[in-house]
């Protein structure tokens, strides 16, 4: 029962690479056990494609071309750009749902999402803190609500694939889990050799990594290539940062049993497979992201955390891209790069102890970016909070609600 009341956050897990013994682990398609056979060989990119996109799929895709202009002019923007601004002061920074719900026990804040024990579940309250550096950056308009809402589309549309831990939402920034064990270990798929982070694949194979959490890579390839199979590149916590880990790693370590992983693995694979499929239907690319998985008090493998959000997803425009890879040209992306790259020209991100605010333009821009993406995805409209009633009165209100409809 010990195990079943660990929260979403597990406790950091020292990792110390040198004390393991070099294997070279590459998945088979069947997961069902470790072989050393390269995967991957080199020579057989004669040219670049999107491997989930069917014919059928480019048809659809031909009709509804979504462009980048869509997101830069739209009148979309234009009638939500008011409603932004007028919630930058009214942002959801932080919650003390402990104070004012009864029953909820303690609290763990993460970097985006304050969690909070509530006896049989968790209630997980989604902010709009936005993380970047390791620390806190700002807080963007409807982020927590778009994030929570974006995540619940997708557990809902993905439970032909795995089991979720969501028990319920009463609140657009608000999911009820059930509690459980989670793994410390992060699920990465990747489809792209891509990326600008120390950790990114394209930045670790470019200083002439090949081998890569147990993935053979080939020479040859470029920067924004489509690989010809999505691969997994897991991570564990460290110290103070995620770490690239192999499957053997995992296992030796006692972070998950084979068996487990096994099935976490296929999970990943075939949640990142669908997620490219629906993406590009809806002219969407999903490049990479990674998962989370917990055990529940019955044994099962559970989903948890969020899923193919901004924030755990790339995502690029798909029918643009192939023509921009050709001519050696950055793929049109929807995230959060740009505010990243402002703090990085304008202060040291990870040693200044006080970082300067972001120009307001620049959150505007990122809070319509994060709603974009959510229409762009859902095929829906987003709607904003009908009433002026401060956000965190609102919360308490419908999580004290359900609760006790709960128990």
């Amino acid at each position: 029962m010990a195990e079943c009341m660990r929260t979403l956050n597990p406790l950091k897990t020292p990792l110390n690479i040198n004390k393991i013994p070099a294997r070279k682990i590459v998945f088979p398609s069947s997961f069902s056990s470790f072989e050393t056979k390269p995967r991957f060989k080199p020579n057989k990119y004669p040219k670049i494609y999107v491997s989930v996109m069917s014919s059928q799929n480019q048809n659809q895709n031909q009709k509804q071309k979504l462009s980048l202009d869509a997101l830069v002019i739209s009148n979309r923007k234009e009638e939500l750009l008011g409603d932004i601004k007028g919630s930058l002061s009214k942002c959801l920074s932080e919650t003390n749902l402990h104070l004012t719900v009864p029953g909820l026990k303690s609290k763990a804040r993460g970097k985006v999402r304050d969690i909070y024990d509530g006896g049989d579940y968790l209630v997980l309250v989604t902010t709009d803190r936005q993380s970047a550096f390791d620390r806190i950056l700002a807080s963007i308009p409807f982020k927590g609500q778009v994030l929570n809402e974006t995540s619940l589309w997708w557990f809902d549309r993905t439970r032909h694939i795995t089991p979720n831990a969501v028990v319920s939402s009463p609140d657009k920034n608000v999911t009820i889990a059930k509690k459980c064990s989670v793994f410390p270990v992060e699920f990465v798929v990747r489809g792209f050799v891509t990326g600008s982070t120390d950790t990114s694949l394209w930045t670790v194979y470019h200083k002439g990594v090949r081998d890569y959490c147990g993935n053979a890579l080939p020479d040859g390839l470029v920067k924004n290539q489509n690989l010809p199979a999505n691969i997994l590149t897991p991570t564990t916590k460290a110290e103070d940062h995620d770490a690239p880990v192999t499957p053997a790693e995992i296992i030796q370590l006692g972070l998950m049993t084979e068996a487990e992983f096994d099935e976490a693995s296929r999970k990943a694979l075939s949640l990142f497979e669908y997620g490219q499929r629906v993406a590009l239907e809806h002219g969407l690319i999903l490049v990479d992201t990674k998962y989370e998985f917990g055990k529940g008090c019955d044994g099962s493998i559970l989903l948890i955390d969020e899923v193919h959000t901004p924030d755990s997803s790339r995502y690029w425009i798909a029918h643009s891209y192939e023509e921009r890879f050709q001519n050696g040209l950055e793929p049109e992306n929807i995230d959060k790069e740009f505010l990243r790259l402002w703090f990085r020209d304008h202060c040291n991100p990870y040693e200044d102890e006080v970082l300067p605010d972001a120009p307001q333009e620049l959150i505007c821009e990122l809070a319509w970016r994060y709603i974009f993406l959510y229409e762009a995805i859902t095929k829906s409209r987003f709607e904003l909070p009908l009433t002026e009633e401060p956000i965190h009165d609102r919360i308490t209100r419908n999580v004290s609600l359900a609760l006790s409809a709960l128990r």
